[in-house]
């Protein structure tokens, strides 16, 4: 790699790193009633968008007990990486509560990225693992990168599914990480 796109590379991490760690003290959930609203819309735009471009999407996500989306996953590395995102819970169709996704890594990386994660729970065991927190997994090795025409069959790995849908910026990695899930339920009125 040419020194100036490896400054750059390295630039990018540093910056999306700086970001992720003032990021790391926000709630779970969102705090105002506009915050709220406007995290709807965001999921609501990322399922359409990943019907749009694997329309295969829908009908698992139909036949799902749960899932949760994750609009926009920040992640940034320089040996050090890290990832930070928040997003809605859903069972049986239905918004149950809010999650944050956190992750940190350390290995042969550089660069930094965003994408928008779906997490699907086949069953109920599985939806209540991840409200309790202990879902915990690598993304890059568990999840099917949802491009349009992509032919990569997907199946439940100890009941939970991933797709990711990149969305911009390029990280290089081989790198030991993984996501843990923070849960917070809907508040009651």
């Amino acid at each position: 790699m040419k020194p100036k796109l490896l400054s750059s590379f390295g630039l990018l991490a540093v910056v999306g790193l700086l970001l992720l760690a003032g990021c790391s003290a926000e709630p779970v959930t969102p705090s105002t009633p506009a915050s709220r609203d406007y995290m709807t819309a965001r999921v609501k735009g990322t399922i359409s968008e990943f019907i749009s471009t694997k329309p295969k999407i829908k009908k698992l996500i139909d036949s799902a007990y749960g899932y949760a989306v994750l609009p926009s996953v920040g992640s940034g590395a320089l040996i050090i990486g890290g990832a930070q995102g928040r997003g809605q819970v859903f069972e049986r169709g239905r918004l149950i509560g809010y999650c944050k996704m956190s992750s940190a890594s350390i290995g042969a990386q550089i660069g930094g990225q965003s994408y928008s994660e779906l997490i699907l729970f086949q069953n109920a065991a599985t939806l209540a693992a991840f409200k309790e927190g202990e879902t915990t997994f690598d993304a890059q090795a568990s999840a099917v990168v949802a491009a349009s025409g992509s032919g990569t069959a997907a199946n439940y790995v100890r009941g939970v599914l991933v797709y990711v849908l990149p969305l911009q910026g390029f990280m290089a990695q081989a790198a030991i990480g993984g996501q843990h899930f923070t849960f917070a339920p809907l508040l009651s009125n």
